[in-house]
């Protein structure tokens, strides 16, 4: 029991001192913590000062700066200000100068108003006085002439109409000077020295073969008992025989030239043989055939050669033979064909084309001509037919076509062809025209001119390549000359056909008699 007592004693007094050391040690915390806390404080107290000192420092800092840029806008500002005011002054100066300008200009418009207002009052009187004048001097102008004012201006009126005339007339013939002589010196050189290179024979036969007879005994041989020899040889050739009185000579007449040939060939045959009877007259007939089929190709292939042109088929050469025996107004058709192939292949040379296709074009030109007397169509279209058969080029085919103007030409090859044509067939002395179409020309040549007014008489002279007209010299004047001329030609042109050209002289003639007594 005292044991327990003694340990409950123990802990009683253990615990109280443990109470009392804890009682000790609070109060130490606590006046350590308090000296702890008054230091914090303290140096808080020192941080918050600190700080405050700073903040206030910053603020003047800040507070300055503020007041430094406000006073920098504020200079800025008053700046823009000056300078706003200065260029408002400037504009209301330059407005008020504007201003006195317009003033200035407002008056003085308003002064040239009234001047105009002056003016054009004083300009409305003196036009009504012109006017007045005007009609006084009309009045008395047509009392003194005897004419009205419509009847002036249609004097007027003539007299402009006579001035234009005369210069029209001088234009005509000033223009028409100088289109001929550029003309004439290029187309002269061309053509000229085209002629002048051409070496064709220039040979006109006739549509009729005459046979020279050794004597008119040989006529009768000829005709035979009861005429059977000369029946006997037109039935075989197709060629009529004409025995007249012609001494000497028998006629062999015949639509186609190839079948006359061989006629003529045959018969002189006969009358060299002397053996004249049906049997010999098949047989000399047969040979003169083969002889004229010969020279047929004989001819085609000389004129080929002449002319410088190959490759061409051997039947179209052939068919240039047959040319030899073909005549057109009395110009052979082979000569012709010759002549233009020469001429188209210089001009052509001249002028910077093929000179060889230029004379393929020209002989062949007139290639219908070879059987124009065996089958129907113009020789233009067989001889387009011709060619297309026998695979010529385009060119010559479109040349074949065109050389009358029937087609348009497609080429300069087709229109040297036609110039040659021209050239060929104009030219003094190539062709004979028959007796109606030449006086047909002349009639119509007179008929144009004669239907114009003021025209006395005409006269077509030198074949008809001029006509001469006299003119009344009281209707036509020296400027209505020139204009007639001109028309009479361009008619001429544009309603004739005709070779080479026609030259219109128009002739007025003043005439003055008086007779003394």
């Amino acid at each position: 029991m005292p044991i327990i007592i003694g340990i409950v004693a123990f802990a009683i007094g253990a615990v109280i001192a443990g109470l009392v050391a804890y009682s000790q040690g609070q109060q130490k915390a606590k006046s350590e913590y308090e000296a702890k806390v008054g230091t914090a404080e303290t140096r808080a107290r020192s941080i918050i000062d600190d700080a405050v000192k700073t903040a206030e420092t910053k603020k003047r800092e800040a507070l300055l700066e503020a007041k430094e840029e406000a006073l920098k806008n504020k200079n800025e500002f008053e700046k823009e200000q000056r300078e706003r005011r200065r260029e408002l002054q400037q504009q209301e100066q330059r407005i008020l100068k504007k201003e006195e300008s317009a003033d200035r200009l407002q008056n003085e418009l308003s002064k040239k108003e009234k001047e105009l207002n002056q003016k054009e009052g004083t300009l409305n009187r003196k036009t009504e006085e012109v006017q007045k004048l005007h009609e006084e001097k009309v009045h008395e102008l047509e009392r003194i002439s005897g004419l009205t004012a419509d009847q002036a201006k249609e004097e007027l009126l003539v007299s402009i109409r006579e001035d234009l005339k005369h210069d029209t007339a001088k234009l005509i013939k000033e223009y028409d000077h100088l289109a001929k002589e550029e003309a004439d010196k290029k187309a002269k050189e061309y053509i000229v020295g085209a002629i002048q290179r051409c070496a064709a024979d220039h040979v006109a036969e006739s549509t009729v073969s005459v046979v020279q007879l050794p004597n008119d005994d040989m006529k009768g041989r000829i005709i035979g008992r009861e005429g059977r020899n000369i029946r006997t040889l037109e039935t075989l050739t197709g060629v009529e025989l004409i025995i007249d009185d012609t001494p000497e000579a028998v006629v062999l007449s015949g639509f186609d030239p190839i079948r006359r040939e061989i006629a003529r060939v045959a018969l002189e045959k006969l009358i060299v043989d002397g053996r004249i009877h049906p049997a010999r007259i098949e047989e000399m007939v047969a040979k003169a055939k083969k002889e004229v089929e010969q020279r047929i190709r004989e001819e085609g292939e000389a004129a080929v050669l002449e002319v410088g042109v190959h490759g061409i088929h051997p039947e179209l050469v052939k068919l240039l033979g047959r040319l030899k025996f073909r005549t057109s107004y009395g110009q052979n058709a082979l000569k012709h064909s010759i002549e233009v192939a020469q001429i188209a292949g210089l001009l052509a040379s001249e002028l910077g084309y093929d000179a060889r296709m230029a004379k393929r074009a020209g002989l062949l030109h007139d290639i219908g001509k070879a059987v124009d007397h065996e089958q129907e169509g113009t020789h233009i279209s067989l001889g387009v037919e011709l060619c297309k058969k026998y695979k010529e080029p385009a060119i010559v085919v479109n040349s074949v076509e065109s050389h009358h103007g029937d087609v348009e030409p497609q080429g300069p090859i087709a229109v040297i062809v036609a110039a040659a044509d021209a050239i060929s067939a104009s030219r003094p002395g190539a062709r004979r025209e028959s007796l109606e179409t030449y006086t047909q020309r002349l009639k119509q040549l007179e008929e144009i001119t004669n239907s114009y007014k003021g025209v006395e008489k005409s006269y077509a002279i030198q074949a008809g390549r001029e006509v001469r007209i006299m003119v009344i010299p009281q209707e036509v004047s020296e400027d209505d000359m020139v204009i007639m001329a001109h028309n009479i030609a361009k008619q001429i042109e544009e309603q004739m056909t005709y070779p080479g050209q026609i030259k219109v002289n128009v002739i007025r003639e003043t005439r003055v008699t008086d007779t003394a007594k």
